[in-house]
């Protein structure tokens, strides 16, 4: 294949969205760092240090062989799997927010789930190619590779993390989708799908309790609504142009740790309106650069691989910013290149490298 130049313009737009992300992650959290670790900048510090270590597997990706990705997939995989069994034994795995989803590194977190989606997204990209033929037929095509996406969802869903979980399966679904698999199956799978989440919800209390929060969070206002009513109250203020750069009231102990999960919530109070169509139009060109590089990608591997990781940008983006304006109930899902989170912004830079090395061909 002639290599051509990389696509500049999702490489500097990804930085930008990084940088901005560093900045807000200060504003959202230097009152708690302050009061928990008397270091105002102690995440950002943390994050930055993950920014340049991301930025280092961008580039290294960017320039990675793909044919020896595509052949290294089922042992990507196969050690996907292996780390996801090793998190849920105790004294291996650590346990933070209630899950079991961690390896404690010192001071820092590796969240073997998130690398798990890029090790999905690699193998069933790779399956894609190489069955295409076989796709519109459920049980020669798609049933083994819907197999494999269980055993994983399973295994995410013991830690438990219902959020990776849907994040995985979700992007993983759309990617099957676009291979011509017939509509009527996808049409089945939803109802059970659907079934299934009755039956987590209904198996796992506090999943009730965010559903109910969900529908009215005024239920249980200081419990399982918290943190949503927080959320609101925080992009309510907001307004059109925001309260100014780190002027947020509800980061003062109000919203609970709002550099990870709810800083979009800082991000609408401080910079209002704008501030919400900056982000969005930032994560839609994002999205739009690696939809046109997959589609105009003539390996047919490297297609499948430039649509997954932008259908699993999307998706994650999509449901954090439903859940923090209070559209779904919460999930635990990160905002990309924006929530502090080491093993969240590495996946992420790992995805745009990728994307990236597709763009050279």
């Amino acid at each position: 294949m002639k290599n051509k130049r990389m696509d500049y313009i999702l490489f500097f737009l990804t930085i930008v969205v990084s940088i901005f992300g560093i900045i807000m992650i200060y504003s959202a959290s230097s009152i708690w760092a302050e009061f928990k670790f008397h270091d105002p900048f102690k995440y950002v510090k943390q994050q930055t240090l993950f920014f340049f270590l991301g930025l280092l597997v961008l580039l290294i990706a960017s320039k990675f062989d793909l044919n020896l990705l595509k052949k290294k997939a089922n042992l990507i995989l196969g050690l996907s799997l292996i780390f996801l069994i090793l998190v849920l034994i105790p004294g291996i795995g650590s346990i933070r927010n209630g899950s079991r989803s961690w390896f404690g590194i010192g001071g820092f977190g590796i969240q073997p789930s998130e690398f798990a989606k890029i090790g999905l997204i690699i193998y069933t990209s790779k399956y894609l190619a190489h069955n295409k033929k076989y796709m519109k037929d459920v049980k020669k095509g798609a049933l083994p590779i819907f197999l494999v996406i269980a055993i994983f969802f399973l295994l995410i869903m013991l830690e438990p993390d219902f959020g990776t979980a849907m994040v995985i399966t979700l992007t993983l679904v759309c990617l099957i989708f676009i291979s011509g698999l017939k509509i009527s199956f996808f049409i089945k799978l939803g109802l059970v799908g659907i079934l299934g989440i009755v039956g987590l919800i209904i198996a796992a209390p506090y999943r009730l309790a965010r559903i109910i929060s969900f529908l009215n969070p005024w239920s249980d206002p200081l419990g399982s609504g918290y943190q949503i009513i927080q959320s609101l109250y925080a992009i309510g203020p907001g307004g059109l142009l925001g309260q100014g750069f780190m002027n947020s009231r509800q980061k003062h102990f109000y919203l609970p740790e709002p550099q990870t999960d709810f800083i979009f919530s800082i991000i609408s109070e401080e910079f209002g309106f704008l501030g919400v169509i900056i982000v969005c139009t930032f994560f839609f060109i994002i999205f739009y650069r690696m939809i046109r590089i997959a589609l105009k990608s003539n390996d047919l591997f490297s297609k499948y691989l430039a649509f997954g990781l932008a259908f699993g940008l999307l998706i994650q983006a999509s449901l954090n910013l439903a859940v923090v304006v209070g559209l779904i109930p919460v999930t635990g899902v990160t905002l990309p290149f924006f929530s502090y989170g080491g093993s969240s912004l590495l996946v992420s830079m790992l995805s745009i490298g990728l994307v990236l090395n597709i763009s050279r061909k």
